[in-house]
């Protein structure tokens, strides 16, 4: 009987019996099957069947919250697919992340199949990833072009946008109607003023541990963020352009480090140059501080069930310099692997995890602002955040991003420069223009580009 049934079994990998094939099949292979149908179909599922797809995913996103969230995106989407999904932990810092993503997709190694790269990735991992663009060209036509732009590598798509971010100034509403304002600043100047009144009123009344203004001040990357946005909004370029000059030292950008420098132990606490995104936000949590510069997730912990500013606070774009508003851009998207043994099925987990209905679901649990347009007029989107219209006009009109996409693999080291000259500025360890010339000279070394003034 075990070898009649291995002999159906046989039979039935190689395909259907049709009359031609009776001789192979023999007579008690034709009983068997009609008297024990059920009994061999099971004895083939054991032994032929081929297990289900597993998928490997690792993502640069380690908060507890989103992890949940993306658990569940992925168990609906093997109920929809049989296709499996394990996803590994990583590192909690970026540089850490980027370092064991490089190692993995250096060694050629069957998986992970899908990695989540940071938008600045695109071109130090270009080269391990496939070619996306063939497989989504509807679905980049209606993502905000400065996000598709981020994830593109010449003609070629590394990774399809999943989650954006963008840097924002959150406000304390009741505070600015306290002291008299209608309006969250439009400039710098107005957030040092109205910083300055407020901290001062505040204090008065006893609130000694209480700041104007918190935001991200640590030698790390969150703050070539912030001052990319000050030297941005102040017409003092973006570091490196797109033409690959170094323009950053150049007067406006001097002053606009001067003036967060300025701020260090005025209106922004003086343990603000050793501040984290997190370290902000639990300040700002806390109530102590009038404005904060953050990201679009920050809304989530300010709006949590025990947050006792959670009725009294909402976002606006950072203030505007003479080259008008400006917020860095953040964000992940997802690639594939060119050494996946499943592409075809990493494709789709790419493409379920960026599908319209998902990302409604992700910004109604997680307030994560959707890549794609036209879902900030969605009713379920709007309804449990009210604050994405001035989400969505951010990334229309005031985005600035890094100069990865000029300096590719060599960005670490160009950022690691630009980050520690800053911070010697906020620090008071080298003056601005000291630490401008100083970059500029640094950077020439490591990229061999040539220096220009911002146009």
């Amino acid at each position: 009987m075990t070898d009649l049934l291995a002999y159906g079994c046989s039979t039935l990998r190689d395909g259907p019996i049709t009359p031609s094939r009776h001789s192979r099949c023999g007579t008690v292979c034709l009983v068997l099957l009609s008297l024990l149908l059920s009994q061999l179909l099971q004895g083939c599922a054991r032994e032929s069947a081929r297990e289900p797809v597993t998928l490997t995913l690792i993502e640069e996103w380690t908060n507890k919250a989103f992890s949940e969230g993306r658990q569940r995106e992925l168990d609906q989407f093997t109920r929809e697919t049989g296709i499996r999904v394990t996803l590994l932990p990583s590192p909690e810092s970026a540089r850490d992340k980027l370092a064991l993503w490089q190692s993995l997709l250096e060694t050629g190694a069957a998986g992970p199949d899908v990695f989540g790269i940071d938008v600045i990735w695109p071109r130090i991992l270009n080269e391990y990833l496939i070619d996306l663009e063939p497989y989504f060209r509807k679905e980049i036509a209606l993502q905000f072009p400065a996000i598709a732009a981020s994830y593109t590598v010449g003609h070629k798509v590394v990774a399809i946008p999943y989650r954006a971010d963008i840097g924002l100034l959150f406000y304390r509403t009741d505070l600015l109607r306290k002291y008299g304002y209608h309006a969250p600043p439009k400039t710098w100047d107005e957030l040092e003023t109205m910083a300055a009144r407020i901290q001062a009123g505040e204090r008065a009344r006893g609130r000694r541990d209480f700041w104007g203004f918190v935001w991200q001040g640590a030698a790390e990357e969150a703050l070539a963020c912030n001052a990319l946005e000050w030297q941005a909004a102040a017409g003092g370029g973006r570091i490196i352009e797109n033409d690959t000059t170094i323009s950053v030292n150049n007067p406006r950008a001097i002053r606009s480090w001067e003036r967060a420098a300025h701020w260090v132990g005025s209106i922004s606490p003086p343990s603000v140059v050793g501040y984290t995104e997190w370290d902000a936000v639990n300040v700002w949590i806390a109530g102590d501080a009038a404005f904060m510069r953050n990201w679009p997730t920050a809304y989530v912990d300010s709006r949590a069930p025990d947050s006792p500013i959670r009725d009294n606070f909402d976002i606006a774009l950072l203030p505007a310099g003479s080259a008008g508003h400006e917020g860095t851009l953040g964000g992940a998207g997802l690639a594939v692997s060119r050494f996946s043994p499943h592409p075809r099925e990493a494709i789709a987990l790419v493409r379920y995890l960026s599908r319209a209905d998902v990302q409604v679901t992700r910004s109604r649990v997680l307030s994560e602002p959707p890549t794609l347009p036209g879902l900030y007029d969605h009713p379920d989107v709007l309804a449990a955040n009210p604050h994405f219209p001035q989400v969505r006009e951010a990334f229309r009109t005031a985005t600035v991003s890094r100069p990865s996409n000029v300096t590719g693999k060599k960005y670490q080291a160009v950022t690691d420069a630009y980050i520690l000259a800053v911070h010697s500025v906020l620090t008071g360890r080298q003056r601005a223009p000291a630490a401008a010339a100083a970059l500029e000279r640094e950077l020439v070394r490591l990229t061999n580009f040539r220096t220009r003034p911002p146009q």
